[in-house]
């Protein structure tokens, strides 16, 4: 990417390259033609000297069958935390509330989530939907 100065992610993200090119029995020349480029340069992207692009590594990826997320985890980011909108918290599991129906919890944040993100008329539609279930269901 020319222009932007590399630094220790790059090299973790091309160290992690090599080693799954190497594990997958791929060569540089073969990975490097399917990029489009010299196997010099796929050398420069496994050495961290120059950054890989997103459409490289997600090309990478589906050749070796390694998630795109591989290539970041365990990275040390330096202590930062991801920038907003970039990263979303763990998502929790579900576990219901102690009450004596468990599928309380569950209408608690479906509907939080509907009064949050939808509108008037769609929220009747649900309403409407629940209320045609419960009938078809005898309640």
């Amino acid at each position: 990417m020319a222009g932007q100065k590399t630094d220790a992610r790059d090299v973790y993200v091309g160290q992690r390259i090599a080693e799954q090119r190497k594990k997958a029995s791929l060569t540089q020349k073969r990975v490097a033609q399917s990029f489009g480029m010299s196997a010099a340069q796929l050398q420069k992207y496994e050495k961290g000297t120059n950054r890989i692009s997103a459409i490289h590594l997600d090309t990478f990826s589906r050749m070796t069958g390694i998630p795109v997320s591989y290539f970041f985890d365990g990275m040390d980011r330096g202590g930062e935390a991801a920038a907003p909108g970039f990263a979303e918290a763990e998502q929790q599991p579900y576990t219901p509330a102690a009450t004596a129906n468990p599928w309380e919890g569950l209408a608690e944040v479906a509907a939080r989530y509907v009064a949050e993100h939808f509108s008037e008329q769609d929220k009747q539609r649900i309403v409407a939907a629940v209320q045609a279930l419960e009938r078809k269901l005898g309640g």
